[in-house]
């Protein structure tokens, strides 16, 4: 099965930027969509042969998550069991028989870091509901996390030790996330690479290769021997993150 995650930057903005073009080219069993940043009845368009679940945030222009997929899941939860974080769209998980498949916007921390408090309490809810279903079936977890883990994953490290997607408390909680029974899929079969999924829009950072790599796809440990590829598909363009793409035996 192939598995495409985006964060598109606002998906109507996207559309015009070739979004339409890759996404049938691609012709992936899911694709999941981040930073929709509309909502679902704001939409002028259509793809056959896909079933669409739509988490749109409360508020117009902001936020927001979808998938597209080809095989109707057995059960579709936005948010959380309990609705926690839904009022700014920003998980999606739809269960199958084998596997659940988790799409998330996680929050940005802001520059200055006004929104980090915040952003741990997600962290650690998150991760509780991951473990959860961890528990019953594999997890396919995917989207923009908005951290770089490690040094190899951001152009200049040194400078951004407390910036948002950078400080300790962000990687902190990202291993805890693995530490519970995941892996990063991409770094797993790319120990040593250096490739980033998205770029400032200022200072002609893509141009540049100034990136962070901030979008993945983490599976659980269970499933890791069932990855057949991963990418970061840097040569897309449409927004100032690039697709990342899975291809798992499930």
């Amino acid at each position: 099965m192939k598995f495409i995650s985006w964060n598109v930057n606002g998906l109507r903005a996207c559309m015009k930027k070739g979004f339409e073009e890759f996404f049938l080219s691609e012709n992936a069993d899911f694709f999941s969509i981040q930073e929709t940043k509309m909502q679902e009845e704001q939409k002028s368009f259509h793809f056959d042969g896909y079933y669409e679940y739509w988490n749109d945030a409360d508020k117009k222009g902001y936020s927001g998550t979808l998938i597209y997929t080809k095989h109707k899941p057995n059960k579709v939860v936005l948010g959380l069991p309990d609705d926690g974080y839904n009022d700014e769209g920003r998980i999606i998980t739809l269960e199958y028989d084998n596997f659940y498949l988790v799409n998330t916007y996680v929050p940005n921390s802001k520059r200055d870091l006004a929104r980090i408090d915040y952003r741990q309490i997600y962290e650690d809810r998150v991760r509780e509901y991951y473990s959860e279903l961890n528990k019953t079936k594999p997890v396919i977890l995917c989207g923009d996390l908005n951290v770089a883990h490690k040094e190899i994953d951001l152009k200049n490290p040194k400078p951004n030790i407390r910036n948002a997607g950078f400080t300790i408390e962000e990687r902190t909680k990202f291993q805890e996330l693995l530490d519970s029974g995941f892996t990063d899929s991409w770094r797993y079969q790319n120990p040593d690479t250096i490739k980033y999924s998205w770029w400032s829009y200022m200072f002609k950072a893509r141009l540049n290769n100034a990136g962070w790599r901030i979008d993945y796809f983490v599976v659980s440990n269970d499933i890791l021997n069932n990855v057949v590829s991963t990418d970061i598909l840097t040569e897309i363009h449409g927004s100032d993150h690039c697709p990342v793409k899975l291809e798992l035996k499930i």
